[in-house]
């Protein structure tokens, strides 16, 4: 870390945090956004179901696969200048993406504004962390969590009220006043800083890393529009496997690796890494998939279904201060597991509600779900720093937001890939079933039945409803797993399980 000549007063650490913070606020803002509006996006500029699922896809990938290399970027060449760079770039992509009239070149640029998010989001968190010491950096580093949970609540309301007066571009250009703040005290309240011990980026492991996720992602996303058995498929899942295995060969080779895979020694971070992926299948895939089906399926305005998703995440800004209250009395462990458990119930009653359902019996699901994840949500950054050795902190930390980032653009792409399957299968046999099965999961119901002939859109209705309620399901039942793997390996002494 460079040196301070002076250090920061109170006020100025309190815009210092306030700049992060709001960089923070328009991440989770610009992945519910797109997903209101995807209805409205596929309208106007048309494309694909597998062109579509990249609206949201192309962003978490980009972002997720990207954060250790943009870490290793802000330690070389300086937090401040990574962070405002990033900035600067996600508020070009973000006009860029209001200005595009083809789906191709939209997928292109949300691509490239996840790209600049992990910029800004590691340039960010590391010049906080040289800011705060101790308990202040506990505090500050929480609030980023809560800035997160603000974005995540009010998102998908504040989208869907803008695209009902303004059109989709709104849902993207939300974030742009933001980010714009965000730059402004950035340029005038932070100093640059860099690691004196940085020795360059482990550019073989942050393309090989990039390279797997993307040939994970692309596999699993094309096998519903050409099949599992497709030679294209098999082959870009069979590569994917064989670069992740060459980049764990790299990063044991490396004198300085961007993943150190010596902490995966320790069970409670492994603990650590199960827990981080959590919410990417109990929670995180709601906010894209719901959107879908009321909007696109259901027939809810852009309005009311941003309505009904507070009840979701709203929860989100009040319960993780209620965890942090409860640690006096439950171990982490307990709360967590707790928290997935009523994740895991309430997404069994949200699987029996069927479209068409009076609101008030799917409100109650919804809170449930997203109640039990905020146990966790409160406590997951904390942990991730507390489960290792003190000098180790800032790697686990990077470990800890690459799992919980690219674990949701995982999950997305195999919840999408599994709908659409589900959807498939109910709907039957036919030459254009495995077509209106992928328009379908993309919530373009006139479309879908189009393809399905004389089927009453009853009919169809009803068959989503069962697909979807199969999905939560299956959901629920990998929820409540992880919730006692986290019990038991978290509860696992590190060193006993080191020496055995």
């Amino acid at each position: 870390m460079t040196a301070h000549t002076h250090p920061h007063g109170t006020a100025e650490k309190l815009m210092i945090l306030t700049a992060v913070c709001l960089a923070a606020l328009a991440m989770p803002v610009s992945f519910t956004g797109p997903a209101v509006a995807l209805p409205a996006i596929a309208r106007a500029l048309g494309g694909s179901p597998v062109e579509l699922n990249w609206v949201t896809n192309g962003f978490m990938l980009a972002f997720g696969s990207s954060l250790m290399a943009a870490g290793a970027l802000a330690d070389n060449y300086g937090r401040k200048r990574v962070f405002l760079t990033g900035l600067a770039l996600f508020a070009v992509f973000s006009l860029a993406l209001s200005l595009v009239t083809s789906l191709v070149w939209f997928d292109i640029m949300r691509a490239a504004q996840g790209l600049s998010s992990a910029l800004a989001f590691s340039g960010g968190m590391a010049a906080l962390a040289q800011e705060f010491d101790g308990q202040e950096r506990t505090r500050a580093f929480s609030m980023i969590g809560i800035t997160f949970g603000i974005g995540l609540s009010f998102g998908p309301i504040l989208s869907g009220t803008l695209i009902s007066h303004f059109g989709w571009q709104a849902a993207i250009l939300v974030t742009l006043p933001i980010t714009l703040v965000a730059f402004g005290l950035g340029v005038f309240r932070l100093r640059e800083s860099r690691d004196p011990d940085a020795r360059g980026i482990d550019w073989p492991g942050a393309i090989s890393f990039t390279l797997a996720l993307t040939l994970l992602t692309c596999g699993i996303l094309q096998a519903p529009d050409i099949g599992w058995g497709h030679p294209l498929v098999i082959g870009m899942l069979a590569a994917a496997l064989i670069v992740f295995g060459l980049f764990a060969i790299i990063e044991q080779r490396a004198a300085r690796p961007m993943l150190d895979l010596s902490l995966f020694r320790y069970p409670r971070f492994v603990g650590v890494q199960i827990l981080a992926a959590a919410p990417a299948y109990s929670f995180v895939v709601l906010l894209i998939l719901l959107p879908i089906r009321y909007i696109g399926v259901e027939g809810f305005s852009e309005v009311q279904t941003g309505q009904m998703m507070i009840a979701l995440s709203g929860p989100l800004l009040i319960v993780p201060f209620l965890a942090a209250l409860l640690t006096r009395w439950f171990s982490a462990a307990i709360l967590c597991s707790a928290g997935l458990l009523l994740s895991a119930g309430g997404l069994f009653w949200l699987s029996r509600c069927m479209p068409g359902q009076p609101v008030e019996l799917t409100l109650p699901a919804l809170v449930l779900i997203g109640f039990g994840i905020s146990l966790p949500w409160g406590l997951m950054d904390g942990l991730a720093v507390s489960v290792v050795p003190k000098e180790r902190a800032g790697m686990a930390t990077g470990i800890f937001s690459t799992t919980r980032i690219a674990g949701e653009g995982i999950a997305l792409a195999i919840v999408s890939a599994l709908l659409t399957a589900l959807l498939n299968w109910k709907l039957g046999t036919g030459p254009d079933v495995a077509q209106a099965a992928q328009t379908l999961a993309t919530g373009n119901i006139a479309s879908a039945m189009g393809l399905l002939g004389p089927v009453s859109p009853q009919a169809i209705l009803q068959t989503y409803g069962e697909a979807f309620g199969q999905l939560l399901q299956i959901l629920a039942q990998i929820t409540l797993v992880t919730a006692l793997a986290i019990f038991i390996v978290m509860r696992i002494p590190d060193k006993a399980a080191i020496a055995a």
